[in-house]
């Protein structure tokens, strides 16, 4: 059996999906592999999580009963994956978001079915998969504000926002877990402002505090954070924003361009098949790295490829108990 293009699963994207998304892909930001925050790797943790909330969305508007299963530490990069009868399900989501290919995509879904299924070698040889784990591929059609240009336009139509500064690694992951000390900011801006400041307490949980920053007023935070990972605003700082803690030797200096727009503009999401981790080990052949593919200008590393139309439909899968 082949995937056709009526197997294929059409759901909606609504923006508490980007919500629940830049939740997850900002407390990804304490992982220990995620050494480096480049904010186009964090808008795609955005859309890969979205993707998996669409699909216990599906689950449930459906009355398929699901499990959820946590299979690593809660500071660990990996999310609660979903079980079907009993077998783990891991969706592997693709962020589309060049325009001309998003918007096509959407007119034209059938085109997935002559592209291919990608997972990256080291991650399938992964320990701890079970040959009847399931992968579900998924494609997220969406859009971004990433330029300062079109950032600039988001902000003059009042369309969604999240404006995030990526803390440096002695912040995020100080070499020591003491609390930071007394935690002080200042902005140069001459307008009020509210920042939201992502953390760790001393349990590892995550931690979170707003408060108001008036223009040119320091600022101490008399809440104790011990590691810090991320600053959020409510509007574009039109002037550079500080933060010290009596831990760390150098301050941190934020510049009005510094700040990333870290909000998907989620169009639609599409679910096309799956495998076992053992059939995708059978079916997968080697797809060097610096190749171009459909969901990829550049592949970065060596993947396994697999045809979509080689897939298993999903609807066998999600039949109703």
């Amino acid at each position: 059996m082949t995937l056709s293009p009526a197997d294929l699963i059409r759901a909606p994207y609504t923006p508490d999906l980007t919500t629940g998304g830049i939740a997850y892909a900002l407390n990804a930001l304490t992982h220990p592999r995620f050494s480096a925050a480049p904010y186009e790797k964090l808008r795609r943790r955005v859309a890969s999580a979205a993707a998996e909330l669409a699909f216990r969305r599906y689950l449930s508007q459906q009355n398929i009963p699901f499990e959820t299963q946590a299979a690593t530490p809660f500071t660990d990069a990996e999310r609660y994956d979903v079980t079907l009868n009993g077998q783990r399900c891991e969706v592997k989501s693709y962020f589309i978001s060049y325009r001309p290919q998003a918007l096509s995509l959407r007119h034209s879904p059938e085109v997935l079915l002559k592209e291919y299924a990608l997972i990256p070698s080291d991650e399938h040889a992964r320990e701890g998969h079970k040959p009847n784990d399931l992968y579900l591929f998924a494609f997220v059609a969406g859009l971004v504000a990433a330029s300062q240009t079109d950032l600039k336009k988001v902000l003059d139509k009042g369309l969604p926002h999240y404006l995030a500064y990526v803390l440096p690694e002695a912040w995020r992951k100080p070499l020591y877990w003491n609390p930071l000390g007394r935690l002080t900011l200042k902005s140069e801006s001459d307008e009020e402002m509210l920042v939201e400041i992502h953390g760790q307490a001393g349990a590892r949980e995550m931690k979170r505090v707003t408060i108001s920053l008036p223009p040119g007023v320091k600022v101490n935070l008399a809440e104790e954070f011990y590691s810090i990972t991320a600053l959020r605003v409510n509007q574009l700082p039109k002037a550079r924003v500080g933060l010290h803690c009596e831990a760390i030797q150098e301050n941190c200096v934020i510049a009005p361009l510094d700040w990333s727009n870290l909000w998907v503009y989620g169009l639609e999401i599409f679910f096309t098949g799956y495998l076992s981790h053992a059939e995708f080990s059978q079916k997968a052949q080697p797809l060097a790295a610096n190749s171009r593919t459909f969901q990829y200008e550049r592949t970065k590393v060596k993947n396994l490829a697999v045809p979509l139309n080689e897939l298993k439909p999903l609807h066998a899968l999600l039949k109703k108990e």
